[in-house]
């Protein structure tokens, strides 16, 4: 195939193939064409001044992807640069994260909070509060711990009951048993009451 006879237009349905140079596409109009019956032209402007402002329009979009080249190639060298010397998005992360503190702790916003909070822990209502909170938090604490010293030796006097230590004891007796082999012998005694099974 002819690469000269190759339809380029990449929108066309017959893009790679053969076009029939004998037809006449000088009646065919073009997309984007001054004058084009598809984009007339704004009132008061002439074909000539559409033109110039097509060409305009041309080079400041070239100028344009030149800028987006230059400035990637220039945000690339930056990049190196960083590796070079030791600058990781990381470390870059940590030094805004602290300027940006240092920004804040200087702005007119915080100090006025932090010279409000002053003056709050300061006051005598303040004070009051936190003896007060300060005084439940401790009466609180030596409840909890009387509390904690009942139940404690509740515990305790369950546990020495005759009820607990007949459970106890069956407990162990079954918990032993439970731990021997489960394999039994034809020679094995049956239980006796002292040992009864559960």
């Amino acid at each position: 195939m002819d690469p000269a006879s190759q339809d380029i237009n990449l929108n066309s349905p017959n893009k790679g193939l053969a076009v029939d140079q004998s037809e006449n596409l000088a009646d065919v109009p073009v997309e984007g064409a001054v004058g084009n019956s598809a984009n007339p032209l704004p009132p008061g402007l002439t074909e000539e001044e559409a033109e110039e402002l097509h060409n305009e329009l041309t080079k400041v979009e070239e100028e344009i992807n030149t800028l987006r080249q230059v400035l990637s190639a220039k945000e690339r060298h930056a990049t190196e640069l960083k590796r070079k010397l030791g600058l990781s998005p990381l470390t870059e992360l940590k030094q805004n994260i602290s300027k940006s503190w240092q920004d804040v702790q200087t702005s007119n916003a915080y100090l006025s909070a932090s010279a409000t909070l002053d003056d709050i822990a300061q006051s005598e209502v303040y004070k009051k509060t936190q003896e007060t909170l300060s005084q439940a938090g401790m009466k609180t604490s030596a409840a909890l711990s009387t509390m904690s010293t009942a139940i404690g030796k509740r515990l305790g006097e369950m546990r020495n009951s005759p009820t607990f230590k007949s459970f106890e004891d069956k407990g162990k007796v079954v918990g032993t048993r439970g731990n021997e082999d489960t394999v039994s012998s034809p020679t094995e005694s049956t239980p006796t009451q002292e040992n009864p099974p559960f």
